[in-house]
């Protein structure tokens, strides 16, 4: 009896660390720790509340992507799309006068257009059988493009005096724009978690062809990732527009692909498709709001912010190809 207990000890599986959960979460206690040594400002709560409200704007459209990026998809349109749903938006808040009935008017304007814009990638890539990353590098300059005709090169400029309380407002002392992003958060976590739909997303990402011979809809799983993207794009551009209170459309969404993009990966979600988690995207998207924090307080330049983050993204890539 003892010689079996002991051979069922020895045969017992051990628990492998899941360092793509627990991974960014230390990394980002670390940099907390060394930020906080590294400025006595960092830890004010002015700052740490703007930090916040920054990370809001791709984290939102983090969430989306965490989708696609699951299912084995990439989505380059994001930042063009941002601008044409904030600058359509912008035109239908001035169009209905602006007050409250305006605001949600625009709001569920800028939905729409992002939904739209989502539809068409996913329609491009699951009925047009066009890879991810080309489908939508050409959407991207379809959508950026589209922006600057309508504005004619220049901006979208709200007439409304309340409609920068959505973006730039507090609630509880907290950016409003903060909690929206927690909610969205909570959402896209119990979809991809406890749902069927969230399940599915991960078979096909994981195996395309096991998950068709298990009768998942693999189309519709992949078509959906990028109406769900659509969706949070409207949101980051009602929220950006409002804070602005305008919308430019050479600039508006530059580099929040990139952005994006960095905070999924830095969060553990593989780029191979199959793994990854929500809260795995807010903690990247945290991870990055300091680093650009601390690059501003440095002084680094701005330009070569987007250097930073670009050899996080690789890092993040190797690391994850070296676990394997």
């Amino acid at each position: 009896m003892a010689t079996n207990q002991a051979t069922a000890g020895a045969a017992a599986p051990k628990r492998r660390i899941n360092y793509s959960t627990w991974a960014p979460l230390a990394a980002l206690i670390v940099l907390i720790i060394i930020s906080a040594f590294a400025s006595p400002y960092f830890l004010a709560p002015r700052n740490l509340l703007n930090i916040t409200r920054q990370i809001s704007y791709t984290g939102i459209i983090g969430l989306g992507l965490t989708l696609i990026i699951i299912a084995g998809g990439i989505d380059l349109s994001v930042g063009s799309l941002v601008a044409l749903a904030g600058g359509i938006a912008v035109l239908a808040l001035n169009a209905l006068g602006g007050g409250p009935a305006a605001i949600a008017g625009a709001i569920v304007v800028a939905l729409a257009v992002g939904a739209i814009g989502g539809m068409i990638n996913g329609s491009i890539v699951t009925v047009g059988r066009v890879a991810p990353f080309i489908a939508t590098l050409g959407t991207m300059s379809i959508y950026r493009s589209l922006a600057l005709y309508v504005a004619n090169g220049g901006e979208f400029r709200s007439q409304s005096s309340i409609y920068p309380e959505v973006g730039a407002g507090l609630f509880l002392e907290v950016p409003i724009a903060t909690w929206i992003f927690l909610l969205l958060a909570i959402v896209f976590h119990i979809l991809l978690t406890y749902t069927p739909y969230g399940r599915h997303v991960c078979a096909v990402g994981a195996n395309e062809l096991v998950a068709r011979y298990s009768a998942i809809r693999v189309q519709f799983v992949k078509f959906m990732t990028y109406v769900l993207t659509g969706l949070t794009v409207g949101v980051s551009a009602v929220l950006l527009s409002s804070r602005l209170n305008a919308v430019s459309s050479t600039n508006a969404g530059v580099y929040f692909e990139l952005d994006a993009i960095a905070a999924v990966v830095i969060g553990g979600t593989s780029m191979s498709g199959g793994i990854g988690t929500i809260w795995g995207t807010v903690i990247g998207a945290a991870i990055l709001g300091i680093i650009n924090n601390m690059l501003n307080m440095a002084g680094v330049s701005t330009y070569l912010q987007g250097m930073v983050k670009g050899v996080i993204i690789i890092a993040a890539v190797l690391v994850q190809y070296k676990r394997k």
